[in-house]
C-alpha cells in the first residue's frame, strides 16, 4: 500500500487533534473529490513499518485523541489489507485512542454494502473502527455546513453502537 499524505495535527477530519493518514487508490472517483491525486494506488509513498512506527510515536502524545484513515480510500480490498495489522498494532499500543475511518463506500451489517469492497478482512478491520463515515461524495448534495461529511448522503456512524444494535447508529446526524 502507498499513502498520500500524513498530517500529524489534523483537526478537520475527525474530533479533537489528530493523526491522519491520507492512504492511495480509490476505485470510486466521485466527481468533486477533495482528493482526486490520491485515486492511483501507485501514488506517494510507500507504507512500511518505518512509517507505521511514526504514526504510533505521533499518535502518544496525551493531546492527540486518535487516528483518521482517509484517502483514496481505504476500505478499498488492499488498503483494508494492509491497514488491518497497522490498526491492530494502535489498538495494541495505544487503546485510549480512537479511530475514524472515512470511506465511500456503504457501511451495512458490520461490513461494506458494495461486494467490490468487501473482502476477507472487511469485518475485522471495521470492528477496530470508532466512527466510519460512509457513502460515495455526491456533489450535487455537497453542503460546507455538514460536519464531517462533504454530502447530505454520507453519514457519520457510531461503528461499535452500530455492531451491539446489528443496525447503522449515527454518532453524528
Amino acid at each position: 500500500m502507498n499513502y498520500a499524505e500524513i498530517k500529524k495535527t489534523d483537526i478537520a477530519n475527525g474530533e479533537g487533534v489528530r493523526v491522519s493518514l491520507f492512504v492511495s487508490g480509490c476505485r470510486r472517483h466521485c466527481k468533486g473529490c477533495f482528493n482526486a491525486i490520491a485515486w492511483d494506488f501507485a501514488y506517494g509513498k510507500p507504507f512500511t513499518s518505518e512509517v507505521e512506527e511514526a504514526l504510533i510515536e505521533a499518535l502518544s502524545p496525551a493531546y492527540i485523541a486518535g487516528l483518521t484513515l482517509l484517502g483514496g480510500d481505504p476500505m478499498e480490498p488492499e488498503n483494508q489489507r494492509a491497514l488491518l495489522p497497522f490498526v491492530k498494532k494502535v489498538r495494541a499500543r495505544l487503546p485510549e485512542k480512537n479511530i475514524w475511518c472515512f470511506t465511500g463506500y456503504t457501511y451495512a451489517d458490520g461490513s461494506i454494502a458494495e461486494p467490490q469492497a468487501a473482502c476477507e478482512v472487511t469485518r475485522e478491520l471495521i470492528s477496530l473502527f470508532d466512527v466510519l463515515v460512509d457513502g460515495k461524495f455526491e456533489e450535487d448534495l455537497k453542503d460546507i455546513r455538514l460536519k464531517f461529511r462533504g454530502s447530505s448522503n454520507q453519514r457519520v456512524l457510531d461503528v461499535q453502537q452500530s455492531l451491539r444494535q446489528k443496525r447503522p447508529v449515527l454518532y453524528l446526524t
